[in-house]
């Protein structure tokens, strides 16, 4: 007659009856006074560090043209990469909101050679709708742009393709414009904001 442990002779894995975990343990930070160092190789991109708020403008061949207000948090744990997250929404005439709009999640990753960091950079780019971009550029001062080097999307996702991103840091804001190429049109102008530094 056989018994359950001649059936499983391994027994159970040492973490199905463990105990909870503590909170992750390790801190995450947008604000250069606080928390781990930063890493070396992110010394380019520290004055994105932070969080930062204000508006811009949208539109695109197949909508309307509409004003939005966003907020990116860019932060680091001490490792080589920074943590990109963004949401948006859209504001009426007299600049209420209206509802949410666009979310994004990411990462920012300089391009090493070896044991030397370059100025190129890798950024992961992933939204809720099912769209995720590879973009791939350069660290030039306080000036970033990125290009897309593949797109992947779900099937119930828009047609996106490509895109094109300038970053900037401009007398102490956060200036961008986005290009986006979907639904049959090339790279076209789609998104660009001013933010201003809020946090960090």
């Amino acid at each position: 007659m056989t018994t359950p442990a001649d059936e499983n002779p391994i027994g159970p894995p040492p973490w199905l009856n463990a105990p909870p975990v503590d909170p992750y343990p390790f801190e995450e930070t947008h604000d250069l006074r606080v928390g781990p160092d930063l890493h070396p190789a992110l010394l380019g991109l520290l004055p994105y560090i932070g969080v930062w708020r204000g508006r811009g403008r949208g539109g695109y061949p197949t909508i309307d043209d509409f004003d939005y207000a966003q907020e990116i948090r860019i932060s680091h744990d001490g490792r080589p990469f920074l943590h990109y997250e963004s949401r948006a929404w859209l504001l009426d005439e007299q600049s209420r909101p209206i509802r949410p709009a666009g979310r994004e999640v990411g990462w920012w990753r300089p391009v090493f050679d070896g044991e030397r960091v370059t100025d190129d950079l890798e950024a992961l780019m992933m939204t809720p709708t099912g769209i995720m971009e590879l973009y791939l550029g350069r660290v030039s001062g306080t000036q970033v742009e990125l290009a897309t080097d593949a797109v992947l999307r779900t099937a119930t996702a828009k047609e996106v393709t490509g895109g094109h991103r300038l970053f900037g840091i401009v007398e102490g804001a956060l200036l961008y414009a986005q290009e986006m190429a979907a639904v049959g049109h090339g790279l076209t102008p789609h998104l660009s904001a001013r933010l201003v530094r809020v946090g960090g």
